[in-house]
């Protein structure tokens, strides 16, 4: 049986390690949960192992705002202190402590 462990947790500000982008997660895949296209997408040297956690991303980088779907491996703690402007954080988060966001609704 795999035992996975998360080491981020949903509204904590992360930033990815090799892309300028960083963004709230707000969501977790124990491993990964995409498809086999996203999958095959990503050049070969940099593919990540898919028996790690996923994580869904509010992201944003200079240009604009999206959804990331990042591996553990690939991100590391926003340290910046700095607020995330994604415009669909209100509908699911909260204040911002500065290094998560409070959940705006009870998860099951």
């Amino acid at each position: 049986m795999l035992k996975t462990r998360a080491k981020y947790h949903i509204g904590q500000v992360v930033r990815h390690r090799k892309h300028p982008f960083r963004g709230v997660v707000f969501d977790v895949d124990a491993m990964f949960s995409n498809t086999e296209d996203w999958y095959q997408a990503i050049p070969e040297e940099s593919r990540p192992s898919k028996d790690q956690p996923f994580y869904h991303l509010l992201a944003e980088n200079d240009q604009s705002y999206y959804v990331a779907y990042v591996s553990e491996q690939n991100l590391v703690p926003d340290e910046t202190g700095e607020p995330v402007e994604h415009p669909d954080l209100p509908d699911l988060f909260g204040d911002f402590d500065g290094a998560a966001y409070s959940l705006q609704f009870q998860l099951n």
